[in-house]
């Protein structure tokens, strides 16, 4: 079983920029980002397969880039022109898919938090 450690969420003001990382005890075939704000349902941020080819949900298109390191055990969102409705714990997730839909992500890290200050 994978194991996934989010860092670098925090406290930013509208406007501003973060950059989360996730480290993999693996080499996952498959990694992306979801989030979840109180009291919503966990969401796909963005996705990126083996080969580097990547997806984005529609409300972060153009401002979130996810990437991978060339070892694939690191995963990174740069997120900039952060809003207030950015605000979740955010979490990394694995897929033994090479190139995985949403729902074929299989195991999620813990989260960091986020917080987007208006």
């Amino acid at each position: 079983q994978v194991r996934l450690v989010e860092s670098g969420g925090g406290l930013v003001q509208a406007g501003g920029s973060l950059r989360l990382s996730c480290l993999a005890s693996t080499r996952p075939l498959g990694m992306g980002w979801f989030r979840q704000a109180p009291g919503k349902e966990r969401e796909f941020v963005a996705s990126i397969s083996w080969r580097g080819v990547t997806r984005y949900a529609e409300t972060v298109k153009g401002r979130f880039t996810i990437s991978r390191d060339d070892a694939k055990t690191a995963l990174y969102l740069q997120m900039d022109s952060l809003k207030p409705n950015d605000t979740a714990v955010y979490s990394c997730a694995s897929s033994p898919y090479s190139s995985p839909e949403v729902r074929q992500f299989t195991a999620w890290g813990p989260g960091t938090q986020v917080t987007v200050d208006s």
